[in-house]
């Protein structure tokens, strides 16, 4: 059953998911965290943070894992190429006639209105995502966090994968260094 639910939600998303990654990135919250609860919230955000530091397509990273996660290797495999055939089927339908309708008002008019709805799908997603920070970081760190990368990537050009791993190590090093403080603060303590 847990094989055909990993099919059944990831070719939704293979086949919803158009304009790419971005786009799959609600998809797949909603089949893994709301539908199914393979997650919650946390662990799916420490999914798409660890899938956005690796490189390749975000959907089939996420896919993988999470397939892994929930049924093993089969359902790695599973989960996979579920994400993966509707993008297959439709490349090879979709570039044998393309040539042939790519003018058609209503192709164009379907591909412009997609991007509103990515947009106000990766909105919310963003909002769900920043209130939630606020319980973990508090409103002024996750204020601090959005601004210094919009400084740094829109502002002084800085490539967002010298932003993630810049970050990846101040976790880090932030992460070590909190057991050997709370160690301190414990024989502090007992003295």
């Amino acid at each position: 059953m847990k094989h055909l639910q990993l099919f059944l939600a990831f070719f939704r998303v293979g086949m919803l998911g158009y304009g790419g990654g971005p786009s799959s990135i609600p998809l797949v919250h909603k089949e893994v965290v709301d539908k199914y609860k393979w997650m919650n919230d946390d662990e799916f955000a420490d999914v798409l943070a660890l899938g956005n530091t690796l490189p390749g397509p975000i959907a089939t990273k996420m896919a993988g894992y999470i397939g892994y996660r929930v049924g093993g290797i089969l359902g790695l495999i599973n989960a996979t190429l579920s994400t993966i055939l509707p993008t297959i089927v439709l490349m090879i339908v979709l570039l044998t006639t393309i040539s042939s309708i790519k003018d058609y008002p209503w192709v164009q008019g379907m591909t412009a209105a997609v991007v509103p709805v990515v947009g106000v799908m990766l909105a919310t997603l963003t909002w769900d995502f920043f209130k939630k920070s606020q319980t973990s970081m508090g409103w002024v760190k996750a204020i601090a966090f959005i601004g210094g990368s919009f400084l740094f990537m829109e502002i002084l050009g800085l490539h967002p994968a010298v932003l993630i791993v810049v970050l990846l190590i101040a976790a880090v090093m932030i992460k070590d260094k909190k057991p050997e403080e709370e160690s301190n603060v414990e024989r502090g303590n007992a003295s």
